[in-house]
């Protein structure tokens, strides 16, 4: 059995500010950089809080970024509910991804952030990580057949690519990346850019 295990842990206010704590900082600063005595000492929770909510640091990572993508999935489900076409749900990932690599404080993609810091593809951050973009090529690979694409894992892989290059390239080169994955995505599905 792994150290890092899915545990059932009731919700508690010291734990979400652990966890808002933690994805603050991960965020910005990274994983490896920020220590347990720091998340401590911002949650403002004893180091036998910390331990009772998280029993190792990886714990908390494995939190934050199940965190992250509930809020994601949440996200894609509400986004795709309320469009009525599966052209107008990746014209709003699309601009759901333009706003986000827009935004302020934006330091790219946090499951390829957290990847970079965990190079073992066998350790529980790692699959964690996996289970997210497996869940993601599925779900645009979805998206690809109902808008009638010849081969939508093909598709959705090209896909999942221009998403992460966007991450990096937004985090890197700014607000142009919008438009250049906007005519990516519509040129990989063989449509008009004025979808976009």
């Amino acid at each position: 059995m792994d150290a890092v295990t899915d545990r059932a842990t009731p919700r508690s206010q010291p734990r979400e500010r652990l966890l808002e704590t933690a994805s603050r900082l991960f965020y910005a600063e990274g994983i490896q950089a920020v220590g347990v005595d720091r998340l401590i000492a911002e949650g403002q929770v004893t180091k036998a809080t910390f331990y009772r909510h998280f029993p190792s640091k990886d714990d908390l990572v494995l939190a934050y970024l199940r965190g992250r993508d509930a809020a994601i999935r949440a996200q894609f489900a509400a986004g795709t509910a309320e469009v009525g076409s599966p052209e107008q749900a990746l014209d709003l990932l699309v601009a759901g991804i333009a706003d986000e690599t827009c935004g302020a404080g934006f330091r790219g993609c946090p499951f390829i952030n957290a990847a970079a810091e965990y190079p073992d593809p066998e350790h529980p951050v790692r699959r964690a990580i996996d289970e997210h973009r497996a869940w993601f090529r599925e779900a645009l690979t979805s998206l690809a057949a109902a808008c009638g694409h010849s081969d939508p894992s093909a598709a959705a892989a090209m896909l999942v690519l221009l998403r992460d290059g966007a991450m990096v390239g937004g985090y890197l080169d700014g607000p142009a990346v919008s438009d250049a994955l906007a005519r990516g995505v519509h040129a990989v599905l063989g449509q008009p850019s004025s979808a976009f």
